[in-house]
């Protein structure tokens, strides 16, 4: 894996589920495992299957995560990034059309399960990137060239 770079929430979230899969989930599947293989046959027992199945995944998921923290890199905010975007921003796009978009530019490893945040490897975070408010950008879509103005930058998340 080469480096990656996560927010300091998306570090503590996937932290807090690493933890909790190891001390909370596993111990939990792995009595059920016991359980159901103490009940004998096991080649018709559902429970036995199930739960072996599932703590498989998360044994998969626990080492993911561990291999993930072996090469992340935890990338705090610092107030000289404040009017201009880079990784951690939220920020708010408008075009000509008055059509608006915001979204939030973090590592890949974040990306799932959030409908707002982009990763940073993607063509509209890259055009972002060093940008200031009412900067112009273009990006490259499978529709054609797509103009946007940068009209918000933060690095908390607004309720708007």
């Amino acid at each position: 894996m080469n480096r990656k770079l996560l927010t300091a929430e998306g570090y503590q979230r996937l932290q807090d589920e690493l933890n909790d899969l190891v001390r909370k989930e596993r111990p939990e599947i792995t009595a059920i495992v016991s359980w159901a293989a103490s009940l004998g046959d096991r080649s018709e027992n559902a429970d036995y299957h199930y739960n072996k199945r599932k703590l498989r995944e998360i044994d998969r998921r626990i080492r993911f995560l561990t291999k993930l923290f072996e090469v992340a890199h935890k990338i705090e905010y610092s107030p000289e990034q404040d009017g201009k975007a880079y990784f951690g921003a939220w920020i708010k796009l408008e075009n000509d059309e008055d059509e608006t978009i915001k979204f939030r530019i973090v590592g890949d490893e974040e990306i799932y399960g959030h409908k707002d945040y982009i990763s940073l490897q993607s063509p509209l975070a890259k055009a972002c990137l060093g940008k200031s408010i009412e900067d112009e950008i273009y990006v490259q879509t499978p529709n054609g060239k797509k103009h946007w103005y940068i009209i918000e930058i933060h690095y908390t998340e607004s309720k708007n």
